[in-house]
């Protein structure tokens, strides 16, 4: 239990890490809650105009999703453990403990935690991801439309249940912080992969 526990807190620490605003402030870039959706993340770095910047914030926040579970899976917690800091991971980056608990919405941490479960799972959610992007150039609606597959994936081709339950409860909270992107994908008013935006 207390393995678990470390494993748990190890998990949300690594999230926590705003990797955004960590790549943001090396490249002296503005602060990326100023673009957008107002959110620490890789798009709204993208929106800066600078891609190295925002591909680097990408792989960093699914790196730290990763890491997290291979700790766990390598200080031998099960799968429980497995599970657990992963989903610690995403929480993490969602509620950073070094941002006053206002974060990011945590896709690319989510793809991290995936690919850490089993590299299967990453791949099936990237292609899902790039597919719907590339079709749409709309980066909410690619990962709303891969929250909603994820799950499913975990549980019909991994048959994992504590590892489709976390990517569930991923994939719920997911969903639940693109709600202002529905209300705009809906309007019309949505902007698309690469297209700048003024902050509201």
């Amino acid at each position: 239990m207390t393995l678990l526990l470390v494993c748990v807190l190890l998990g949300y620490l690594l999230g926590s890490l705003p990797f955004a605003i960590i790549v943001s402030r090396a490249f002296g870039l503005a602060d990326p809650r100023g673009f957008g959706s107002g959110n620490p993340g890789a798009t709204n770095v993208l929106r800066s105009g600078n891609k190295l910047a925002a591909l680097l914030t990408l792989l960093g926040d699914a790196l730290k999703g990763w890491l997290a579970v291979f700790l766990a899976g390598f200080l031998g917690t099960g799968a429980v453990g497995v599970a657990a800091a992963g989903l610690a991971a995403f929480l993490g980056h969602l509620f950073p403990l070094f941002l006053g608990f206002r974060g990011g919405k945590g896709v690319a941490t989510a793809f991290g935690v995936l690919t850490g479960f089993h590299p299967v799972f990453g791949l099936v959610a990237a292609a899902t991801w790039l597919v719907v992007a590339l079709a749409t150039r709309y980066s909410s609606l690619a990962a709303i439309v891969t929250a909603i597959e994820a799950p499913l994936a975990v549980w019909f081709i991994g048959r994992q249940p504590e590892m489709a339950l976390a990517c569930a409860a991923m994939s719920t909270l997911l969903v639940y912080r693109h709600k202002a992107n529905v209300a705009r994908l809906l309007a019309g008013t949505e902007s698309r992969i690469g297209q700048r935006r003024k902050a509201s």
